[in-house]
């Protein structure tokens, strides 16, 4: 019964990741991308 268990977490961590979980990390990796540059903007902002 134990190993059937780790059987089944086992496969579910070597599945692919689902559209939703690649969509979720692209917008979070953009969020932050736009953090960067807007702190880059600020910066240059502050000197001209």
């Amino acid at each position: 019964m134990a190993q059937k268990q780790i059987n089944k977490q086992a496969k579910q961590a070597a599945r692919k990741r689902s559209k939703r979980e690649k969509r979720f990390k692209a917008v979070v990796y953009i969020m932050i991308l736009a953090m960067v540059l807007t702190l880059f903007t600020t910066g240059l902002a502050m000197f001209l």
